[in-house]
């Protein structure tokens, strides 16, 4: 299949979800991923797995998605055997990506340092929830510890007393994603250089990058914002709303927008000169959106949705999972796609969304059973017996 990372090799040390999840893209762009798990499996394998509603054939929805189109093998890493036949695949590898916590990797001796010595080429990633150095480090994290330090939570949900998270771990999934871009933008590097190195991603630092011009504003205006529900700082309206049978949402970001929606409900009060320009209409927001939703609630999503469209107004529904998976433009795209277990039972999950216009095949082998790949690894890249093989796993050092 002609896929953009064809002949890039990593080694998926990674385990719950944010590095997976960037192992994950870069095997779906190809790469030749190989899950280096430890004698009895990675820990995500049992979540879910044996929830009837969220697993197939005992395994469960973590593991399905996030571990397609990549090999498995199984090492006891912490055997100095072991380390050594890892240190074999590195030598054939060009990146290693953890999310061990802070230290454990250089415990390991699978930290840069002591990879670059079996390879100088390669490109190691950690995805931690400090980074690798300064006070906070070695602190434990998941994805709402990483939301609640980086700030976001104090943003999101309808008021000062009550923060919520972003119901996406955004936390974790933007970990796994800048790593992605910290290791594609080391391969590119060494394409000048000759020479790998370390990129170490630190989840807060991601939910930081991601306050973006929000973080701006605070420094300009020196206050903290706060969270407003649905609707925007700026721009009203732009809120959800409630309909008869659902929610919608509509994004009036310009006063010809505003023209346009006052044609489409119709409400007399709406015609107050003082509400055509942004500033009358954030001054008149609490009984804008109040008569909005009085308005809305009396026919349903699709009725007003197709008001709205015709007048090019930004609109959309509030779709639960069941609507937005179903929906022919995300159809269209392929974000639907087949996942497989290896025994052939399949289910469905989201796609790959980097779309290119050359290498662009996509298709999506299954998440490997433990070890499933650990005779023909060990025999194509290391060029190991099956007598060999055999060997090394009845002295425990691989399965």
């Amino acid at each position: 299949m002609n896929k953009p990372l064809n002949g890039l090799r990593v080694l998926d040390l990674t385990h719950m979800l944010s590095g997976p999840y960037g192992a994950m893209i870069l095997a779906d762009l190809g790469a030749d991923t190989i899950k280096v798990e430890p004698l009895k499996g990675e820990g995500t394998r049992k979540l879910l797995a044996s929830d009837p509603n969220n697993s197939l054939q005992g395994m469960g929805a973590y593991f399905i998605t996030l571990n397609r189109n990549k090999r498995s093998v199984a090492i006891d890493l912490k055997s100095e055997a072991g380390l050594a036949q890892f240190y074999r695949l590195v030598e054939k590898s060009d990146i290693v990506i953890s999310n061990f916590g802070a230290g454990v990797p250089e415990r390991l001796k699978i930290d840069f340092d002591s990879l670059s010595r079996v390879n100088p080429k390669i490109i190691t990633c950690t995805v931690t929830g400090f980074g690798s150095d300064g006070p906070a480090c070695k602190r434990p994290a998941f994805d709402q510890v990483a939301q609640a330090t980086g700030g976001g939570m104090s943003i999101t949900g309808p008021d000062q007393e009550h923060p919520v998270r972003a119901g996406i771990p955004i936390g974790d999934l933007g970990g796994g994603m800048f790593g992605v871009m910290g290791l594609l933008a080391a391969l590119y590097e060494r394409e000048r250089s000759g020479k790998g190195q370390h990129v170490d991603i630190s989840m807060l630092d991601c939910q930081i990058s991601l306050l973006n011009y929000m973080a701006t504003m605070h420094f300009l205006s020196g206050e903290d914002p706060y969270p407003i529900g649905n609707s925007h700082f700026v721009h009203v309206p732009y809120n959800t709303f409630r309909c008869s049978d659902g929610f919608i949402v509509i994004a009036v970001i310009t006063d010809n927008f505003w023209q346009n929606l006052k044609t489409v409900v119709d409400c007399p009060e709406f015609d107050d000169p003082d509400l055509d320009g942004q500033p009358g209409r954030w001054a008149a927001r609490e009984t804008i959106n109040n008569r909005l939703n009085d308005i809305l609630s009396t026919n349903t999503c699709r009725y007003w949705l197709d008001q709205l469209e015709a007048q090019r107004i930004p609109c959309a529904p509030v779709n639960s999972f069941s609507q937005a998976l179903s929906d022919p433009q995300v159809h269209h795209r392929n974000m639907v796609v087949e996942l497989k277990h290896p025994d052939g039972a399949t289910t469905q999950g989201p796609g790959n969304p980097i779309k290119l216009s050359r290498s662009s095949a996509e298709d999506f082998s299954p998440a490997p059973l433990l070890g499933q790949h650990t005779d023909s690894v060990f025999s194509e890249l290391l060029g190991y017996s099956g007598d060999e093989i055999a060997a090394l796993r009845e002295q425990g050092v691989i399965g």
